[in-house]
């Protein structure tokens, strides 16, 4: 991971005096005025699931259609300012030649490139939301005005840069907000990506590893990595902790060295949550879309116009021959048969909700149904 030291010592510098930012962020939507209060906020999208799941290529994917704003690299780190940061940073952008992502999972970026940046702005209002030992779950209930007006002018700056009418947020641990966003949001959209418990569990696993390796190489990359809002895998690792039991089992496991299970764990909290959210018989579970990685990986064209007609994009703006660049990712050695039984013990039951059960082969199935009818696609 090849962290520059003035990318490292701007996130500290944004990092420390977060308060501080906080406040220009109230000035700068002061100074936009009637402009940003005129931009309306219609229908946003969040896309939310497990890291590794998929949704950095359906951020991608949705990113490119006419109309959509989504953070991107360039905004990090002074989040709280994305329009001053914005005109400061393009007095001095330079073309980049796409580069692959830390993760060595073949997607390429640049500044330009959209990325889930929404967690620094989460973790200052809900000090809270990366506790190891605090749930982290927000329900309709909760209410925190300061964040929530603040949000509303941020979406509008993001909308406002980008000349978007539409918001795309790519962002994990929404995953634990949905019923809150839900709230403020009365008529957002959700996509939930979902995957093979296995093969998710295995890809979770090997990007910890490669990012505690990055650690041994490069002590800043802790820091840099928490300042950004990622605890899902490296050092700095902390479970989502949506109930007491489940998190603590997964923070165990991790301590024990059991990454699978720690892993496995956690895959089926977030899932089970999920199915229970599209089982209710209420207006937020008709928002939610669960999109299952194997079935946009095989039929991405397909996936996509089901996905449009979801979060109300128009699926004549799809062309014959996108997504055609989708394809599974390589696969490399499969975890060991003990491994594979721990992923199994957690999550079987979960999985069946998603039509994944146990298979000796490799782990793409047909989805030959569900508990939970509206996610079929």
């Amino acid at each position: 991971m090849n962290l520059r030291q003035s990318d490292y010592l701007l996130s500290i510098l944004a990092h420390r005096s977060r308060g501080l930012m906080r406040h220009l962020g109230g000035v700068e939507s002061r100074w936009l005025g009637r402009k940003l209060q005129s931009i309306e906020l219609n229908a946003p999208v969040f896309l939310t699931g497990l890291a590794r799941s998929g949704t950095t290529i359906l951020l991608e994917e949705l990113a490119r259609f006419p109309g959509v704003a989504t953070h991107r690299y360039r905004d990090f780190p002074f989040l709280m300012t994305p329009v001053f940061w914005n005109r400061f940073t393009s007095r001095f952008a330079a073309k980049q030649e796409p580069v692959e992502r830390p993760h060595k999972d073949r997607i390429r970026i640049t500044a330009e490139s959209p990325e889930a940046f929404e967690e620094p702005i989460w973790q200052f209002f809900f000090p809270e939301a990366h506790s190891p030992t605090s749930l982290h779950r927000l329900g309709a209930d909760v209410k925190n005005e300061e964040f929530e007006s603040f949000f509303r002018d941020h979406i509008r700056k993001v909308l406002l840069l980008r000349s978007g009418r539409r918001y795309l947020s790519k962002e994990n641990y929404n995953v634990s907000r949905i019923e809150y966003l839900g709230r403020i949001f009365p008529d957002s959209r959700f996509l939930i990506p979902v995957r093979h418990p296995v093969d998710h569990v295995h890809s979770l696993v090997r990007q910890h590893r490669l990012f505690c390796d990055y650690d041994r190489q490069d002590r800043r990359v802790r820091s840099y990595l928490a300042m950004a809002g990622h605890y899902e895998f490296g050092p700095q690792r902390c479970p989502i902790r949506l109930d007491g039991d489940s998190g603590d089992r997964a923070f165990a496991a991790w301590q024990k060295g059991a990454d699978y299970r720690g892993y496995a764990i956690q895959w089926a909290a977030i899932y089970r949550l999920i199915h229970q959210l599209c089982s209710r018989e209420d207006g937020l579970s008709r928002r939610i879309l669960v999109v299952r990685y194997e079935d946009f990986c095989a039929t991405p064209h397909e996936v996509m116009r089901r996905i449009l007609a979801h979060i109300d994009l128009p699926p004549r703006a799809l062309p014959p021959d996108a997504c055609s660049h989708i394809s599974p990712p390589e696969r490399s050695s499969e975890p060991a048969s003990d491994s594979q039984k721990e992923i199994w013990q957690e999550t079987r039951d979960c999985a069946a909700c998603f039509g994944y059960v146990p298979s000796n082969g490799p782990h793409m199935p047909a989805f030959t149904g569900s508990r939970v009818q509206s996610t079929r696609l």
